[in-house]
């Protein structure tokens, strides 16, 4: 047999016995605690052989397009509501594959220390997408300052204020954004883990929390219809859940204020 021979076959049957790396997964978040939980558990899924690429969007819009396109196999940024209107809206063929934190939301104002300071005509920056802004109306109507109409629950919109006794004007801002404009107004709504990353002001500070009667609201790991069983991304959503260093790194997300996010695969 020639060495030519030999060097073939050798290669061969290196081929046989070499592993064949992962194709691996890529997921799309939004900045704060969302990206900086998954890429601690893509750190953990390298160790065990499973490749994450974690691609991150500034807005809420375009992790689903992401997603529909197949440019992504999961994103993880959205809430169970918010999911189900984006199918109604869209069309989307998607479904989740396990349950993430649950960030809080809290109604903030660097003008005022109460509600009772809040003047009549004060200025009220909320989220534009349905659900975000019907679970901010929620919390507004929670701290009396205005009254929805019966039954609309989450999916109230501004239409749906039948009592506003201050007469407060709302501007609509893309949620990522509020954290930017809560200095230019009355009162704001607020997501911490974004004014954690923003640094801006204290995100402990606000008047009032939502709590864990949201669970509803914590995130999902979505993923196309028929991928809710893949053993990759089960494996990947394992590890987010049994991982230290990803509650360490939601912690910190959330400045380890426990007013300010809850574990929800656990409650």
């Amino acid at each position: 047999m020639t060495s030519r021979l030999f060097a073939a076959v050798a290669l061969f049957a290196a081929a046989l016995v070499t592993p064949v790396a992962a194709a691996g997964l890529k997921i799309g978040v939004t900045p704060g605690a969302y990206a900086d939980s998954v890429a601690a558990a893509a750190e953990e899924a390298k160790a065990q052989g499973l490749a994450v690429e974690v691609v991150e969007f500034s807005d809420w819009t375009t992790p689903n397009v992401a997603l529909e396109a197949g440019d992504i196999d999961v994103n993880y940024f959205q809430h169970q509501p918010f999911l189900t209107n984006a199918i109604k809206q869209r069309g989307y063929a998607f479904t989740d594959a396990g349950v993430g934190t649950l960030a809080n939301i809290g109604l903030y104002s660097l003008r005022h220390k109460s509600f009772a300071e809040i003047p009549t005509g004060g200025t009220v920056a909320i989220a534009n997408d349905p659900v975000n802004q019907g679970r901010g109306l929620l919390l507004l109507e929670k701290a009396g300052l205005i009254k929805l109409k019966d039954g609309v629950g989450f999916l109230g919109s501004l239409d749906d204020i039948v009592e506003n006794p201050k007469t407060l004007t709302f501007t609509e801002v893309e949620g990522p954004q509020l954290v930017r404009i809560t200095a230019d107004v009355d009162l704001a709504l607020g997501y911490p883990h974004f004014i954690v990353a923003a640094k801006s002001f204290d995100p402990g500070s606000a008047l009032i929390y939502s709590g864990i009667e949201d669970r509803q609201f914590a995130i999902r790991f979505v993923v196309k219809k028929g991928r809710e069983t893949d053993p990759d991304i089960l494996k990947f959503v394992e590890i987010y859940h049994s991982s230290p260093k990803v509650r360490e790194a939601i912690g910190k997300a959330f400045a380890n204020n426990p007013k300010l996010y809850a574990i929800a695969w656990e409650k």
